[in-house]
C-alpha cells in the first residue's frame, strides 16, 4: 500500500513498498504494537498498490481502564476547527444534510441532544470491542470488521469504534468506505477536544494518528492534494518529529511537486532510523535524483542496494543513478539483470509514473536506459 508504516491504531495505514497483500500484512502487524511498522519486500508483483509502505497506527488508548484521565494537548492553530465548525460537521454525518442546510440555533439544539463523545468504550461495547481487537490481533480481519461494524452501531459516538472499523475496511481494499469512517472519528475527536474540560474524563488526544491514516489512504487512493492536507496536519498535531509521519508526509509532498520539502522530510526521518535500512529509503533518493543530488541520490541506493539486492525496482534505480553520472553501459548491464517479465514493467509509462511514480527525471533518464537496450 501507499504509506510508510502508518496505520496507526487508534485503536489505523501507512504503505507496503513490495507486497502484495500489503493491506493485510499492515493491520495484522499494526495491531500487536502502538506503532508497528510493517515489513517491506521488494517485490514488483506486490507492489501495484504505491511506491512505498503503508502502515496503520492506532494508540488503542480507549480500551484501558486506567486510561481515564488522559490530559488534553491543547494544540490548536488556524487549521483546528472551531466547536461550532466540528458540531456542524458532526450533524452533517449523522443526517445526511450539508451543514449549510442548518442554522446556527438548530445546529445548537441537535449538539444539546446528542450523547457526549465517547473515548473510553464501557460496558456491552467495551465488551465486544475487545471482542473486535482480539480478533484483529489474529488476523481475523472479516470477523473483526463486522465487531467493529457492530460496535459503531451500539454506539456511534465512540471515537474508535470508527478508526478501527477504518483500519480493517482499508486491510480489505474497501478505501472509500474507509475514508467515511476515518472522517467520523475525526470529526467525533475534533468535538470531543473542543469540550470543556473536566477533571477525570478523558479526550481524544491522539487526532494525528487518525489524520496520518486517513491521509495514508488517500495517498493510496489517488487524492495526493488532499493526502498532504492530511498529513500536514497530523505532523502539526503530532507537535514533536514522528519518523512515521516524516516518511508518509515526505512521500505526499514528493507526489505533488514539492521535491525541497520532500527532501528534507526523507533525511530528518532517515536521521531517526538510520540504524535499519528500509524500503523507504529508495523513495528518499528520488526527491534527490530530481534536484541534481546524484552523490546523495548514489549514496542512499548503495545503501539501499546492499540489503536488497534482488529488488527490481532497486536494480532501476541504480542503473537510473549510474546512467545519470555518466556510465550508460554500466547502467544497461545493471538494468539487464532485472528478469525479464518484470523489466517490461519499466518501458511502460503509466507504471512508471502511477504505479512506482518516480519523478520526472528518473523517468526521462530510465527511458534512455531501456531505449538502449532495445525495451
Amino acid at each position: 500500500f501507499f504509506c510508510f508504516q502508518t496505520m496507526t491504531m487508534t485503536s489505523g495505514p501507512s504503505q507496503k513498498a513490495f507486497q502484495p497483500d500489503a493491506y493485510r500484512m499492515l493491520v495484522i502487524g499494526l495491531i500487536a504494537s502502538l506503532l508497528v511498522g510493517l515489513t517491506e519486500s521488494f517485490n514488483v508483483q506486490q507492489r501495484a498498490r504505491l511506491p512505498s509502505s503503508w502502515t496503520a497506527r492506532s494508540s488503542n488508548r480507549a480500551v484501558d481502564a486506567a486510561d481515564t484521565t488522559t490530559t488534553h494537548e491543547n494544540i490548536g492553530g488556524e487549521n483546528m476547527p472551531s466547536r461550532r465548525d466540528a458540531l456542524f460537521t458532526v450533524l452533517a454525518i449523522a443526517t445526511g444534510i450539508p451543514t449549510m442546510a442548518f442554522a446556527d440555533d438548530e445546529v445548537t439544539a441537535v449538539a444539546q441532544s446528542l450523547p457526549p463523545v465517547m473515548v473510553v468504550p464501557l460496558g456491552d461495547t467495551k465488551q465486544i470491542f475487545n471482542e473486535g481487537r482480539a480478533l484483529e490481533m489474529q488476523g481475523n480481519i472479516n470477523a473483526a470488521q463486522r465487531i467493529y461494524s457492530k460496535v459503531t452501531k451500539m454506539a456511534p459516538r465512540f471515537i474508535y469504534g470508527w478508526s478501527n472499523l477504518g483500519n480493517t475496511q482499508v486491510v480489505q481494499g474497501s478505501l472509500a468506505p474507509a475514508e467515511e469512517s476515518y472522517t467520523k472519528a475525526i470529526a467525533l475527536c475534533n468535538e470531543s477536544r473542543m469540550e470543556e474540560e473536566q477533571f477525570g474524563v478523558p479526550r481524544c488526544n491522539d487526532l494525528y494518528v487518525i489524520y496520518l491514516n486517513r491521509g495514508c489512504l488517500r495517498l493510496n487512493n489517488k487524492m495526493p492534494k488532499e493526502a498532504l492536507k492530511d498529513l500536514t496536519m497530523a505532523d502539526s498535531l503530532r507537535g514533536k518529529p514522528d519518523a512515521v509521519v516524516l516518511q508518509n508526509l515526505a512521500r505526499a509532498r514528493e507526489v505533488n511537486g514539492q521535491y525541497s520539502s520532500a527532501d528534507k522530510d526523507y533525511t530528518l526521518a532517515i536521521s531517526m532510523t538510520s540504524n535499519e535500512v528500509s524500503p523507504f529509503w529508495l523513495r528518499s533518493a528520488m526527491p534527490k535524483f530530481q534536484l541534481g543530488d546524484l552523490n546523495g541520490a548514489s549514496d542512499l541506493l548503495k545503501r539501499v542496494a546492499n540489503r536488497f539486492p534482488d529488488a527490481p525496482e532497486v536494480r532501476a534505480a541504480v542503473s537510473t543513478v549510474m546512467a545519470a553520472k555518466g556510465d550508460l553501459v554500466g547502467a544497461q548491464q545493471k538494468f539487464l539483470q532485472i528478469p525479464d517479465r518484470q523489466r517490461l514493467n519499466y518501458s511502460d509509462n503509466d507504471y512508471l509514473q502511477s504505479t512506482i511514480a518516480w519523478p520526472p527525471a528518473a523517468i526521462d533518464m530510465l527511458k534512455t536506459i531501456t531505449k538502449a537496450v532495445g525495451d
